[in-house]
């Protein structure tokens, strides 16, 4: 475990040393899609283009377990399971995402090799953003704080997290502090040989209010 943990940690520093490299990403998929994170400190059309691509995979993902599924209660099963550590991303990944994330490997200060709880940089513009711009002030508030106090961490923000699921099919903010930490971080620690592609060829449309469910009638409205 400690040999694996230090060459995860090898290979990361790696990845930062080449970050200043230009990102040539050009594949944008879903480039037609509305810019819902806009920050001008950012990359926001790689950016945008990451977060998009982490909807459809997890929507993807829990419509094939069940065909009723939509992207609300794929955020809900989504959160729970990465926060305690029991998703197999390897089943979840798309090649697109793949792509996504080694054109996300290049932003300069996004990833933090020294980072125990995550290999995110909490400190970096991609957060800031977030932090800036969290639509829930409770968990704005909790979310700044942990960061400013150095006690941020996928399973610390998760808890308040996990209630208000709903909060990111509204919150684009939200659920780019979701897909960063609890999606693409996670990329690092995976046996990319072990990927399975073969995924449904269905696109969510991001822009259709799914239908009430009975796990939606339960777990409240966010209105």
């Amino acid at each position: 475990m400690k040999l694996k943990s230090t060459l995860i940690t090898f290979l990361l520093v790696l990845t930062l040393l080449g970050c200043k490299q230009q990102n040539s990403f050009s594949d944008y998929q879903y480039a037609d899609k509305p810019d819902v994170i806009t920050c001008s400190n950012l990359n926001s059309k790689l950016y945008n283009e990451a977060l998009y691509s982490f909807e459809d995979d997890i929507f993807k993902y829990y419509k094939a377990q069940n065909f009723k599924s939509t992207l609300t209660n794929a955020y809900s099963q989504f959160i729970r399971t990465a926060v305690y550590g029991r998703l197999k991303y390897e089943d979840v990944i798309s090649k697109h995402t793949l792509d996504v994330f080694e054109a996300l490997k290049n932003e300069n200060d996004l990833w933090d090799a020294n980072n125990k709880k995550s290999h995110l940089n909490y400190k970096s513009s991609a957060l800031n953003c977030v932090g800036n711009n969290i639509k829930d002030e409770n968990l704005k508030t909790t979310f700044n704080a942990l960061i400013s106090t150095n006690s941020m961490s996928p399973e610390l923000f998760g808890s308040p997290l996990m209630p208000k699921f709903r909060n990111a099919l509204s919150d684009k903010h939200l659920a780019l502090y979701i897909a960063l930490d609890l999606y693409y971080s996670n990329l690092f620690d995976i046996d990319l040989s072990k990927v399975n592609l073969e995924k449904p060829e269905q696109k969510v449309d991001f822009n259709k209010v799914p239908p009430k469910t009975e796990a939606d009638t339960h777990a409240g409205h966010n209105h």
